[in-house]
């Protein structure tokens, strides 16, 4: 039978001598003390060194995604930046700790919390999707902490109606796998069953990065039951008073439809000044489509 509540349950991974990575897997107490500001969870990162004399690069993914999704970007950056650049797992994703709070807020504390420890502030934040809003919380709540930022084809406004997430979580909570089975069978098999309600072949591949097997069990890396609980929230922003009066890059896929024009004038009251850059022939995943026109428009930025 697939487990998902024990998803946190992960072993550790080695690295090269290059990086630092940190794990830690426990599941996080709940995260409000006295339903004031939200209590910070312990992420997993991984840090890949350089000089400690300009602004690291901070990367946030997305929904259901994890930090290894940019560690192909990550190292290539680090080797032509020179910078120190660090990939988060986001709380309830990857091998982060699971809360019951999967809030904005509860996100931007995470990283309020550990980005001063590690040293790394003020520093460039790019975040995609969920990841991006992340960092737009964290620039408006704690300018001091960012010298710029970059967020990936997402804004401040309400995501499309027409995204299927909130089906996608009910599914992937709905499939049971015979603990006997193989990785591969299994992988097979939450894939035929997902195929019903995910037509998109790379968005089921995606979501199968999210299957693990520990000490014989299948299970989801991601904290299903907060997702389902809080994805109202995630697919919006919280409405803020601040502005964030840094630099800041929205960069865009060509072929998304997350980020409409009638979104601009509420990003350039958040980010006076914002820059708009499109990526042609890019999708919602612009990193992953086109890597390299990706790493030219931050290099670009960083200039």
């Amino acid at each position: 039978m697939l487990r998902w509540a024990r998803a946190w349950r992960l072993p550790r991974r080695g690295l090269g001598p290059s990086s630092r990575s940190f794990s830690r897997v426990p599941v996080a107490p709940s995260s409000s003390q006295g339903g004031t500001e939200p209590r910070p969870v312990p992420l997993s990162y991984r840090l890949l060194d350089g000089e400690a004399t300009r602004p690291p690069l901070v990367f946030l993914h997305g929904l259901f995604g994890c930090k290894t999704n940019f560690n192909s970007i990550a190292k290539a950056l680090a080797q032509q930046t020179g910078r120190r650049v660090l990939t988060v797992d986001a709380r309830n994703h990857g091998d982060s700790p699971h809360s019951p709070d999967m809030s904005y807020e509860a996100m931007s504390q995470d990283l309020q919390d550990l980005l001063p420890q590690l040293g790394l502030v003020p520093c460039v934040l790019i975040g995609h999707s969920m990841g991006g809003r992340t960092a737009m919380l964290l620039a408006l709540q704690r300018p001091e902490l960012v010298e710029r930022l970059i967020a990936v084809d997402i804004s401040p406004v309400e995501s499309p109606s027409s995204l299927n997430f909130p089906n996608y979580v009910e599914a992937m909570r709905a499939i049971d796998i015979p603990d006997e089975a193989s990785l591969s069978s299994a992988r097979k098999l939450v894939d035929e069953k997902l195929s019903c309600v995910i037509q998109s072949i790379s968005m089921r591949q995606f979501l199968l990065t999210n299957l693990v097997e520990v000490d014989g069990c299948f299970m989801w890396r991601v904290n299903l039951d907060a997702l389902a609980q809080h994805l109202d929230k995630i697919l919006n922003f919280p409405r803020r008073p601040e502005t964030y009066s840094g630099p800041a890059l929205f960069l865009l896929g060509g072929n998304s439809q997350f980020v409409l024009p009638s979104h601009h004038p509420e990003i350039r009251r958040l980010f006076p000044r914002a820059q708009m850059q499109t990526v042609p022939n890019a999708s919602h995943w612009v990193h992953s489509d086109c890597p390299q026109d990706f790493m030219a428009a931050v290099r670009d930025f960083l200039a």
